[in-house]
């Protein structure tokens, strides 16, 4: 069973938790640069699973952030101070309208996800038709991926090739991959303190062991659209911290 969000938060407030978010946050801001440069001024950004950690990046310059943890994780809080939404919901019946969000974050999603490829659908749904999705999923290789002290070792890690092909079946066209978490999921302050010694060195000579696969896609707009509503169960708590 996959980490609830109160254990993701116990993980997020450690030191391994904490240097875990920022290496994936220095990639994940390559492919969604932050002011200067401005790309994610006013958009509509929708982070699923366990994204707060993560949707800090963007959450000052954009125009609506939403955080949306499945309803089987519970719910989780913004940082006190923050304006911008939490909520839960089904992961299956998202309860927002059609083409409402220009960026969505899945993390610590997929792989928890009780159906993938109806999770996806509903991602094409809210995403809107030149809106992109970054999937952020536990490298099956991967140290990470094996150690259930972290919320990247619950539920069902994927390699590059295995996320590709559920993007394909879910309608999104993938544009860009990338990969990174090389450090040892250890608590040895010594070796946290190579952290940036072990992404490089991983990056460079055993990419295939990283311990997490981000890939970014965009809607297959040639691709057939999905026959059949997905029902209309909706449960929603949402908190403005």
């Amino acid at each position: 069973m996959v980490s609830d969000a109160h254990e993701a938060a116990q993980f997020y407030a450690t030191r391994r938790g904490a240097l875990a978010a920022h290496l994936v946050r220095e990639r994940l801001a390559l492919f969604w640069p932050q002011l200067p440069n401005g790309s994610m001024a006013g958009q509509a950004v929708l982070g699923l699973g366990y994204a707060a950690p993560y949707l800090r990046l963007w959450r000052e310059q954009a125009a609506r952030c939403v955080a949306l943890t499945p309803a089987q994780m519970g719910a989780a809080r913004w940082p006190v101070g923050s304006a911008n939404l939490s909520c839960t919901a089904e992961e299956d019946a998202l309860p927002f309208p059609d083409l409402c969000f220009d960026r969505v974050l899945l993390v610590h999603g997929l792989e928890a996800a009780e159906n993938a490829r109806r999770l996806l659908r509903e991602v094409w749904r809210v995403l809107k038709d030149d809106g992109r999705l970054l999937v952020v999923a536990p490298n099956r290789s991967g140290m990470w991926a094996h150690l259930e002290s972290t919320p990247f070792g619950h539920g069902t890690p994927y390699s590059p090739g295995q996320v590709g092909r559920l993007m394909a079946g879910a309608m999104f066209r993938v544009e860009r991959r990338d990969v990174a978490l090389f450090l040892p999921p250890t608590h040895l302050r010594l070796v946290q303190r190579g952290a940036r010694l072990w992404e490089r060195t991983g990056r460079r000579w055993l990419p295939g062991f990283a311990g997490v696969t981000i890939t970014e896609a965009v809607k297959d707009m040639y691709a057939a659209v999905p026959s059949g509503a997905v029902p209309k169960r909706r449960m929603v708590l949402a908190e403005a911290a």
